[in-house]
This record gives C-alpha cells, sequence and structure tokens, in this order.
C-alpha cells in the first residue's frame, strides 16, 4: 500500500494487514500494523509495530514502540509504547501511560500518570497517584501523604490571601 493512502471507509475482514498506510476504521478478528495509522479499531487480536491508533478495543493487545490514544481490552501488552489511557484486567507496560485501570498491572520501566488496579507490581515505577491495595516493587510518587497535606494547606492559604488582596484593592466600599 502506499504510505499516503488514507481511507474513510471501514475495513471488515477477517485478517486486516497494514504496513506504511493510514486508515479510518477497521473491524477484522486479526489486525497487524506496521508503521501504520489508524483512528478507529474494533478486533479480537490486534498487533501493533511503530504505529499509531486513537482508540482500540480488542480482546488481546500487542505493541512494541507505538502511540495509542485510549485502548480497551482484557489482556494488554505494550513495549516502549505510550498511551493516553488504558482500560483493561491485566496490562504489562514498559513505556508511559496518562491512566491505567486495571485488575492487575505489572510494570518494567514505566512513567504513569494515575495508577488504579487490585494488583501492582514492578521494577521501577514512577506515577503522580497511585490507588492499589497490594503493591510490589519500587514506586516513586510526586507527592506522598504528607507533600498532599502541605500542598494543600499551601493552596488553601495562598487562594485565601488572594482574596483578601483581591477585595482590598477592588472591593467597593
Amino acid at each position: 500500500m502506499d504510505p499516503e493512502i488514507s481511507s474513510p471507509d471501514s475495513h471488515n475482514e477477517e485478517v486486516f494487514n497494514l504496513d506504511r498506510a493510514s486508515v479510518d476504521t477497521i473491524n477484522a478478528g486479526l489486525v497487524r500494523l506496521h508503521q501504520s495509522a489508524a483512528r478507529d479499531i474494533k478486533t479480537e487480536e490486534i498487533e501493533l509495530h511503530q504505529s499509531v491508533a486513537l482508540n482500540i478495543s480488542a480482546a488481546n493487545l500487542n505493541t512494541s514502540q507505538t502511540a495509542l490514544g485510549m485502548a480497551r481490552a482484557p489482556e494488554i501488552s505494550m513495549n516502549n509504547s505510550a498511551v493516553g489511557a488504558v482500560r483493561a484486567e491485566n496490562v504489562v507496560l514498559n513505556g508511559a501511560a496518562g491512566a491505567i485501570i486495571a485488575e492487575h498491572i505489572e510494570l518494567g520501566n514505566a512513567y504513569a500518570g494515575w495508577i488504579a488496579g487490585r494488583e501492582v507490581k514492578g521494577e521501577k515505577i514512577e506515577t503522580m497517584v497511585l490507588f492499589s491495595p497490594k503493591v510490589e516493587g519500587q514506586v516513586t510518587t510526586l507527592m506522598d501523604t504528607r507533600g498532599v497535606i502541605i500542598a494543600g494547606l499551601i493552596s488553601g492559604l495562598f487562594a485565601g490571601m488572594m482574596l483578601l488582596l483581591g477585595r482590598g484593592l477592588f472591593g467597593r466600599k
């Protein structure tokens, strides 16, 4: 396929292979993308390598060096990839994620903004917020409990001072 091809039509096939091309919507049993882009993908199984996809709904998702917007699947495995948001039962991630919601999360060298899971395991996890009753591994959060309390107090104090200053300067008598 020509790298410049962009089709607004849906592609309904049992097996769909895409190499260096762009499509709008894919509905297939098995999807493989290599150096390609797609907006919406609905499939049973998908493999992406050096590709970009906006919205994926699948039963099994495997990526390598890929960027995704939103991914929903029971099983997700991402290597050197980035995703905006993930909803899954089991996630294995080496890379970056904006938000992860899953039952079981296994993170290699990963950064995630928000992580929520029943069980989180990882070698090195860097996150802003982590919600989990069971965590195994080295976790670095942006703020711990003490940091959150101090940030809240300082924010409240600053907002109060600005309110008083605004009333003093612009208040009516």
